[in-house]
């Protein structure tokens, strides 16, 4: 990315970074000369970053299992050496339906995956962040961390909590040099979100391409967010240009005016 550079060298693990929002961040935080570890729970996604990427870390794992990310961090120290930055990326749609639809265990694992699996990272991580001299995590959140989101609960609870979780690791995490954001995606292009946009559509009985147009009728750029963008974003934050950035929920979306 034109006049952004990283520190040569910065130490970067990305959860769930090997498709999707996680896969675009790591592709170009290493063009830009970082070296990078992530984590996927998908075989096949892990073995295509593999293919792209031989001189970077790759490990298997659930960040929502407490003791496999005790084990992913264990390796992410002896791959990278240390950590200079964590991006925990990790997250899953969660059910569309109404509160009395879903089920607990739903509910439980959304936020499992997509909240608790940040405070696990960033357990393990913070005290090799400690080591560095301008440590930084990033958080991903979303638009739905900032609005209410109709048959979506699980998801915008977890997503909600992830702002707080930022805010308050901010306030924390600064005086030993960590600064914390979040980043807040809006409606991201690919499989996730036609899979969203599907489900609310055959739930109030109309075709996809009308439900799709009233998602993009809430955006006033009128465009879904690229997963590129996101990654832009995370680039800006590790960069040097980002050094005075903390405690900040930051918005690529397109600016989403409503869920």
């Amino acid at each position: 990315m034109a006049g952004i550079t990283l520190k040569p060298g910065l130490r970067v693990f990305i959860s769930a970074g090997a498709s999707g929002i996680g896969r675009a961040i790591a592709d170009m935080l290493i063009e830009n000369g970082a070296r990078v570890h992530i984590c996927d729970v998908s075989q096949q996604h892990l073995s295509d970053f593999k293919a792209a990427h031989p001189g970077h870390g790759a490990s298997l794992c659930d960040v929502s299992d407490e003791k496999a990310v005790q084990s992913l961090f264990a390796e992410v120290e002896a791959s990278l050496g240390g950590l200079d930055a964590l991006i925990n990326n990790a997250g899953i749609a969660g059910p569309t339906g109404t509160v009395d639809e879903i089920s607990p265990a739903e509910w439980r694992r959304t936020l499992d995956v997509c909240l608790t699996s940040q405070f696990l990272c960033a357990h393990f991580a913070v005290p090799m962040l400690r080591q560095a001299q301008d440590g930084a995590i990033i958080n991903l959140s979303s638009a739905a961390g900032r609005f209410g989101y109709a048959f979506r609960t699980p998801y915008s609870a977890a997503k909600w909590g992830v702002v707080g979780f930022t805010h308050s690791l901010a306030k924390e995490l600064g005086p030993a040099g960590i600064r914390v954001n979040a980043i807040l995606p809006g409606i991201i292009r690919g499989p996730r979100m036609t899979g969203v946009i599907r489900d609310r559509a055959d739930q109030v009985g109309v075709p996809y391409e009308e439900m799709e147009g009233q998602y993009l009728s809430r955006i006033s750029m009128r465009r879904m967010t690229e997963p590129q963008d996101v990654a832009a974003m995370a680039l800006f934050l590790l960069s040097p240009a980002g050094i005075n950035m903390s405690g900040q929920a930051i918005g690529v979306d397109g600016n989403v005016e409503a869920l």
